[in-house]
């Protein structure tokens, strides 16, 4: 990218001619006004577009403050008071992680980022940030805090008596109970953070994707959001990740004016610079004005307006243009001597603008994240500002006031502690009342309940709706009662061995559900491209797809029954090719029971292998947020998406989800499973308001479907129900087969090939839930092992006894074998470890090891193993079985 420093070096050919054109312009602003003048120096860029003369340079402005002194206004606020909170604030957040990592030397934790957003903070919730009761806003605005700066929000809320002082005591203690966790985290802090972002980039999509959900729930009736905004405060490096500007052109497009983000620009990284040989303020001006955002820049502070007024030349703006951040960090670090030398003395012009400046005031021009009055215009121009979503780049110093101990320092970022000197330059700086021995104990800092510092703070949050953040655990309304699942999956219950896939049955009950009355408008349909894949067309013109301008066009399969219908109130979610958004849009909905008082039902279906592969850390914030939905996983397995090899073909997603804890994961062979399932799965999260969410995996392979036998329910929702027993009933000898989704149909062919030809019978499980069934096992041994309790858990109960168990399913082996250690008999997985690749499903199960004669080897090899059949009779039956005997292991070509 090019730099302003690189303007600065080009050569004018002509000054006349340039003096002339400045002048010109200078004139108009000065008689017409910025108006006129913008437009026109965009008719100029037409031209000169038209012309081919434009080049197309990075569009950034001059490296100053957006709004200029007189259009800053006056600030509204008690300075000195806010000062001194915002000081004590410091104190605490820097006493909790210093106390806690001198006591325990192992903690971690951070200060020096909130350091440097303490101002950006603060005008926020003295001023703007509105809580659940404000009456202009209710339900309050909602906050997505910087996770480093969490120490921060801590201070207040102990200020504010939201948390105690053995609370901050307990910092990152959490297992004893009464902890503060290390970053926001809704799962451990249930009532007091809102949304986790402490994986960098989640919360800049979150925040775009929720500000957008705001207005899907108002324009479908839903919810009142009006006057809500989204604010997310988030570090320069942050941007970097690809989530953090991935849903920057959707807020533009949707002119997301509710949307404001704040960067807060310290210019480091966790190691150093974030651009040392560049400037980011600058780079994330283009990328986000290039996306179509309002731009605001709060660089220097009010220290620096004499200097400017006194610039004519514009001489500030050229060294500012010739500094690198790797410079400015440099300089931030040192003293007012060292920034004369290194900053102002190296060009004449601006050596004379400061020749009248001692040092101490050199050293006190701060950068304008630091400032109360440039913070609140900018926050203000963002919150009037309309049509537009609008970042705030605020400049600032990461670990400012921590001196030598960190402030603009490399290691800023790893300051846990301070010796005591440190403590007192930190203390002097900001007039703090703290005596040597409250600096030596770290003793936490609260003025009395009746002074005004404290009397200003409890103000200012009940004038903005009461304290934040905060998180309601219920919904504010009541919520439609659940269909039966008679009323959405009939089809499915009494199949009567009618062909069909899973991810169609899933797709049918769907549109069952939109149908009811009274629950229909609270699903949340949501897709990424490929809804025609997954047999959803119909819903286009059923529900119509969500787009705030509705349709400006005709479709051009409009004379179809299945057109593509976009509509303002639509209810379907077209995302397009962004999993990442998609799944941001799924968990706005699956936390809307909290956020917006009103429960929904988000349903995401896309392809499995683009789920927790893809966007795993979405679906682990997702758990964090306490979300409640479904995800369905279709076109699952690695060997039921036949013709799309490798890199669509999933063998992990349910390995990845069983790690997940607040996830229940399923893989149903059939639809009348997939019935009992969702009903269940329905009533745990709305009518009992369980956090928890369930990813479902379904295929694209149809097959005959069974109706549901009578009292089936149970065992199902408990992850192993026996589906079939095939061979003489009563033989002592016989081989347990449990299958899943996919190859189910495969077990239940094995078994056959065992009976009728090798004369074994065998009984045969469908297992809905792989990680269910470890789950339940794992506490049965624990409770055994802490209370001597022996309690068979319904895996235990289901498969006791010593008779073979083979496992198998459309995934690596690692899934069925999570059932390998809590059971007694002898146990063989089965599963589609390697890379996919494609061919027919025949052949790919066949390559995996996975087909039914695959399934019958594996059974017969256990029974001889076990002493059960002859070893002859096992060597016939490879020759019958296995033609391949010297092919490669799959997992190794």
């Amino acid at each position: 990218m090019h730099m302003p420093s690189h303007r600065a070096n080009e050569t004018d050919a002509d000054p006349q001619e340039t003096r002339e054109w400045t002048d010109a312009l200078a004139s108009v602003l000065s008689t017409e006004g910025p108006a006129r003048a913008r437009y026109l120096l965009r008719r100029l860029e037409d031209v000169a577009r038209e012309s081919g003369a434009y080049v197309g340079s990075q569009p950034y402005s001059a490296y100053r403050n957006t709004i200029p002194v007189e259009a800053q206004g006056r600030y509204p606020g008690d300075l000195a008071i806010e000062e001194r909170l915002t000081s004590i604030m410091r104190w605490n957040a820097l006493a909790m992680v210093v106390r806690a990592n001198k006591a325990y030397g192992e903690l971690g934790g951070h200060v020096a980022s909130y350091a440097s957003c303490a101002e950006i903070f603060e005008v926020g919730f003295n001023h703007f940030f509105r809580g659940a009761d404000s009456p202009e806003a209710p339900g309050g605005d909602l906050v997505y805090f910087q996770p480093h700066s969490a120490p921060g929000v801590y201070a207040r809320a102990f200020l504010e008596g939201r948390l105690s002082e053995t609370q901050l005591a307990s910092y990152r203690q959490e297992v004893g109970g009464n902890g503060l966790c290390s970053y926001p985290h809704p799962w451990l802090m249930p009532d007091f953070w809102q949304f986790p972002t402490g994986s960098m980039g989640i919360g800049p999509l979150n925040a775009v994707y929720q500000a957008r959900h705001m207005r899907y729930l108002a324009a479908r009736g839903l919810a009142d959001t009006a006057g809500r905004r989204v604010w997310g405060v988030f570090g320069d490096g942050e941007m970097d990740e690809p989530e953090s500007i991935a849903g920057l052109t959707l807020a533009a497009r949707e002119r997301l004016d509710n949307l404001t983000f704040i960067v807060n620009c310290n210019l480091q990284r966790l190691d150093g610079p974030v651009r040392g040989n560049g400037q980011i303020i600058q780079e994330l001006e283009s990328l986000f004005l290039g996306a179509g955002w309002n731009v605001i820049k709060v660089l220097w502070g009010s220290e620096w307006d004499g200097l400017f007024a006194r610039d004519t030349r514009h001489a500030l703006l050229r060294r500012f243009a010739e500094t690198v951040d790797g410079e400015y960090q440099d300089l931030g670090s040192k003293d007012g001597d060292y920034n004369r030398e290194k900053f102002f003395d190296r060009d004449p012009e601006t050596k004379a603008l400061s020749a009248s400046m001692t040092d101490a005031e050199i050293n006190a021009l701060r950068r304008g994240g630091h400032d109360f009055r440039k913070l609140y215009a900018a926050f203000a121009a963002a919150r009037d500002h309309e049509g537009q979503p609008t970042v705030i780049l605020a400049k600032t110093k990461k670990g400012y006031g921590m001196g030598g101990a960190g402030e603009s320092r490399m290691t800023a970022h790893q300051a846990k502690k301070l010796d005591i000197d440190a403590l007192r330059a930190f203390r002097d700086r900001f007039s703090l009342p703290l005596t040597e021995a409250n600096l030596e104990n770290l003793d936490f800092l609260k003025p009395s309940g009746d002074s005004p510092e404290m009397a200003y703070l409890c103000e200012r949050r009940a004038a903005l709706g009461g304290a934040l953040p905060r998180r309601a655990r219920k919904p504010r309304t009541p919520t439609p009662p659940v269909p039966s699942r008679e009323a959405f999956a009939s089809f499915a219950l009494t199949a009567g061995g009618k062909e069909m896939s899973t991810t169609l049955a899933a797709v049918r009950m769907l549109g069952g559900m939109l149908k009811d009355r009274a629950f229909g408008p609270r699903i949340v349909p949501i897709v990424a491209d490929e809804a025609r894949t997954f047999g959803m067309a119909n819903l286009f013109r059923q529900i119509g797809i969500y787009s705030p301008d509705g349709q400006l066009y005709q479709p051009e399969d409009a004379g179809s029954m299945l057109f593509y219908k976009e509509a303002s109130n639509g209810q379907l979610l077209e995302e397009g090719i962004t999993e990442a958004g998609a799944l941001s849009s799924w968990n706005a909905a699956a936390t809307a029971y909290s956020v917006h008082g009103v429960a929904t039902l988000p349903i995401y279906i896309y392809y499995s292998m683009f789920g927790f592969q893809r966007v795993g850390d979405l679906i682990w914030a997702a758990a964090d947020s306490r979300a409640r939905g479904i995800l369905f996983g279709a076109t699952a397995g690695r060997t039921t998406l036949s013709g799309e090899g490798l890199q669509h073909q999933d063998g992990s997603s349910q390995l990845v989800a069983a790690t997940v804890p607040n996830c229940r994961a399923w893989d149903p062979a059939f639809a009348c499973e997939l019935a009992v399932i969702l009903d269940d799965a329905m009533r745990r999260m709305l009518a009992e308001e369980r956090d928890e969410f369930h990813y479902i995996t379904v295929t694209n392979e149809a097959y005959a479907q069974p109706d549901l036998p009578a009292g089936a329910d149970g065992d199902i929702l408990r992850g192993l129900w026996r589906c079939a027993s095939v061979g003489d009933p009563d033989a002592e000898t016989r081989v347990r087969l449990v299958g899943s989704g996919a190859i189910l149909p495969q077990v239940r062919a094995a078994a056959e090939i065992l009976a009728s030809r090798f004369g074994v019978a065998s009984d045969v499980y469908s297992a809905t839930s792989w990680s269910g069934l470890a789950r339940d096992a794992q506490s049965a041994e624990r409770r055994q092992r802490l209370t001597g309790a022996a309690e068979p858990s319904h895996l235990g109960r289901l498969l006791a006894g010593q008779m073979p168990i083979v496992a198998a399913s459309d995934y690596v082996r690692a899934v069925p074998a999570m059932l390998a250690p809590y059971v007694t008999a002898p146990f063989v997985a089965l599963g589609t470890d390697g890379f996919g690749r494609s061919d027919t499903r025949a052949a790919l199960r066949a390559f995996f090891e996975v087909d039914a004669a695959s399934v019958a080897l594996a059974a017969l090899d256990a029974l001889a193993r076990a002493g059960h059949f002859a070893p002859d009779r096992l060597a016939a039956a490879r020759d019958e079985l296995a033609p391949r005997p010297d092919a490669p292991d799959p997992w190794t070509v």
